[in-house]
């Protein structure tokens, strides 16, 4: 029996004396999972003496005898298949049997920063030199809850990546972090006994949930990058009075008012088709879904959340709205938060700490609604990854005469459903744990502030004549050939980017039926996402354009 000491620790190899030594390190390899001699064996801890693959020396004439021990060592990273992590430090960290992904680029922007808050020395406290530093002046964690609650106004959720690195930041290095997904359902495969409904087993059976306020946010901002987006999303509720509904496409970006912090910049509103009533909202199935998605990608942008309007109208003369959603009623319904969740369920947050590749989503939820001042505000939200599994799992159901309340579905023949509690206060100050049926949805809600910037940017350039709006026949409002007359009528600018550089514009390009140009835009697109007049003046001179310019005339 030889000794073989690695990084993943100890394992004993039964060898004889008279085999060869490419025969012992094939059982090395097999042994430690190697594959393509991705290692190499030392009889000395110091990386002397390497062992070498030779079919003519046996173990004996290399001295090796029954109890040895030998050191090996990982030739490459990529060499080892049950490679635990990249020792470099936490910034290659990865839980045994993750998956390789490849995280959105804010990640891996993110994960590169050092984070720590810096302070500046202490002028009544610090007692040092100038070079020294002490408990008043040393730099902060990106997780120090007191930092984040003094700021103003106070941040109660730190940033996912502040979470991470106090996951990580231990002495041992985050080495056994592995960010788990709920998971609401029975395991398969268990043998043990007859199937749900006739049998379970704790192996197979999943653990209770009990709704706590989750500490960390996937998003800490989402802002507008100008005003008329917003505006021209809102005039369908001014000149109908119905609600209506919208996906935010966008980039994530640096926040840099919280520490590792992820701001969601939205550049254009997609409206899809729905039907929408002055207190209720209909999604209906999309043709062009995967069209927009395509669209978007190629100038640089992502689905990044969707919005939608709860406005009653209060005073038509001073143009103000009723403030609905508050502490006494509600912020979200459970209908909407239960629509959220499968939206963020539909976009998951790619993580190289998750054995499943993705954890939580980054994908938010705004609502327009009347504020304190009965002027239309945008209120931010995400639901917590409880929230997600309850929903994926459908678990989770709305009640019907309150909107406040959610309700834990009861187990069935067809189902099997975990409990669900949460903690709150009795009348007499004391903590008491309640099964969630009914259940309280603030239990399930992360607010995000939503701003609008000082200095507008514009992704896309404004027009005082604007291209109409999809899926807004109802108003009259029609996308066609006509209409793009009128618009290019209107628009007789010699810039030929700041013309064409319309997010609803670009898709009736692509998707209508007259002249679709799926397989020619790619050019005009890359000219609007680089923001170059000679690339779109290119592409202006191509035959496409010119048949699109007959069919206006």
């Amino acid at each position: 029996i030889i000794r073989v000491q690695s990084p993943e620790g100890v394992k004993r190899i039964t060898a004889t004396k008279r085999e060869t030594v490419a025969t012992f390190l094939k059982k090395v390899a097999k042994e430690f999972g190697f594959r393509n001699n991705g290692f190499a064996v030392y009889t000395n801890r110091n990386r002397t003496g390497e062992i070498t693959a030779s079919q003519n020396k046996s173990l004996n004439l290399l001295k090796i005898k029954h109890g040895d021990m030998l050191f090996l060592y990982p030739s490459s990273p990529a060499g080892s298949s049950s490679e635990t992590m990249d020792t470099s430090g936490s910034q290659g960290l990865r839980p045994q049997g993750a998956p390789q992904v490849v995280e959105d680029e804010i990640d891996q922007y993110l994960i590169k920063q050092d984070g720590k808050i810096y302070r500046n020395r202490d002028q009544q406290l610090c007692h040092h030199s100038p070079l020294g530093k002490c408990v008043h002046c040393v730099p902060l964690e990106p997780f120090d809850e007191d930092y984040l609650n003094h700021l103003e106004p106070p941040v109660k959720h730190m940033s996912f990546h502040a979470y991470i690195r106090k996951l990580t930041g231990g002495a041992d290095k985050g080495k056994f972090v592995a960010l788990e997904n709920i998971s609401c359902k029975i395991k398969s495969g268990c043998e043990g006994h007859p199937p749900w409904p006739e049998g379970i087993c704790t192996k197979c059976q999943p653990s209770a949930i009990t709704l706590n306020r989750q500490k960390y946010r996937h998003v800490d901002n989402i802002m507008f990058e100008n005003h008329t987006i917003a505006d021209r999303f809102l005039d369908f509720w001014r000149k109908t009075g119905n609600q209506h509904l919208g996906y935010l496409y966008g980039r994530y970006t640096e926040h840099k008012d919280i520490p590792l912090g992820i701001r969601a910049e939205v550049a254009a509103i997609y409206e899809p088709p729905q039907i929408g009533t002055q207190n209720s909202l209909e999604i209906l199935d999309d043709p062009k879904a995967e069209v927009v998605d395509e669209i978007a990608a190629k100038l640089g942008l992502r689905k990044v959340g969707w919005i939608f309007t709860d406005l009653v109208s209060e005073d038509t003369r001073k143009g103000t709205v009723r403030y609905t959603r508050n502490k006494d009623t509600y912020y979200l319904s459970a209908e909407e938060c239960i629509t959220a969740g499968h939206f963020q369920n539909q976009q998951p947050n790619i993580c190289r700490l998750s054995p499943d590749g993705h954890f939580g989503s980054k994908f938010v939820t705004v609502v327009a609604t009347g504020g304190p001042d009965n002027q239309v505000h945008f209120e931010g939200y995400q639901v917590s990854n409880q929230c997600m599994a309850l929903v994926r799992d459908e678990c989770l159901l709305p009640c019907r005469d309150a909107p406040e309340l959610g309700y834990a579905k009861e187990s069935s023949s067809e189902q099997y459903v975990p409990d669900v509690f949460y903690k709150d206060i009795d009348k007499f100050g004391n903590e008491i744990t309640q099964l969630a049926r009914p259940l309280p949805v603030e239990y399930l809600i992360i607010d995000i502030t939503t701003t609008f910037p000082k200095d507008p940017v514009y992704t896309f350039s404004i027009s005082p004549n604007p291209f109409p709006i999809e899926n807004r026949d109802v108003l009259g409002e029609t996308q066609d050939f006509h209409s793009l007359a009128t618009y290019l009528s209107h628009n007789t600018s010699s810039i030929f980017l700041d013309i064409i550089s319309d997010f609803h514009l670009l898709l009736f390009l692509v998707t209508n039926e007259v002249m679709p140009l799926r397989d020619s835009i790619s050019l005009l697109l890359e000219a609007v996402r680089t923001k170059n007049e000679e690339l779109a003046q290119t592409w202006k001179k191509s035959e496409q354009w010119a048949t699109i310019e007959q069919l206006c005339s």
